[in-house]
């Protein structure tokens, strides 16, 4: 049993990082969310949709963010049309705590795991950011498409970008990289 463990232990190792830092940061979310009742939305998620907005508006589009009470989720209109609805799960947290696991489960150096965390994080809510406002632009004008792009299509794009980060991360910065080179 001992000759096992020690054989496993990097994945092991890995496996405990990784759920570890992630039950702990999706608890720690939790409680944030909890601060909210079911029908508010929550800052994070307010404040990606303002960013959305500065986005499209640097572009001269007329875009616009309702919110009404009772409703838990924002409104997002394109041209004097109403596009798409971002709820808590657009703000892309979730998808940061992941990364954030993944970077931690595959540590480096402490200073350079911060720093690539922190990196991390505003790249990915740059790019969810951008996301969010192209995918109002192509539902303005392709609303047909909605499973295509809402369900396929972009989470494709924040996730290419988390996996383009992780690949960056175990080659380069990792302590795995530093045994394989």
């Amino acid at each position: 049993m001992k000759q096992y463990l020690i054989q496993y232990k990097p994945f092991l190792l890995f496996l405990s990082k990784f759920f570890l830092s992630y039950i702990l940061l999706t608890i720690l979310y939790q409680l944030y969310l909890n601060q909210f009742t079911a029908n508010q939305i929550d800052a994070v998620t307010q404040v990606v949709a303002n960013n959305t907005k500065q986005l499209l508006t640097f572009f001269n589009v007329d875009f616009k963010v309702e919110s009404y009470s009772g409703e838990p989720f924002l409104r997002l209109i394109y041209n004097q049309k109403y596009v798409a609805r971002m709820i808590e799960g657009c703000n892309a947290l979730s998808v940061i705590i992941l990364f954030i696991a993944f970077v931690v489960s595959f540590s480096g150096k402490i200073k350079t795991t911060f720093l690539f965390i922190i990196l991390g994080i505003f790249i990915i809510y740059l790019f969810n950011v951008t996301r969010v406002a192209l995918l109002c632009a192509l539902m303005y004008h392709f609303p047909q498409k909605e499973g295509l792009l809402h369900g396929v299509l972009f989470p494709l794009f924040i996730y290419g970008i988390v996996f383009a980060l992780w690949l960056i991360w175990v080659n380069n910065f990792s302590n795995y990289a530093k045994k394989n080179t």
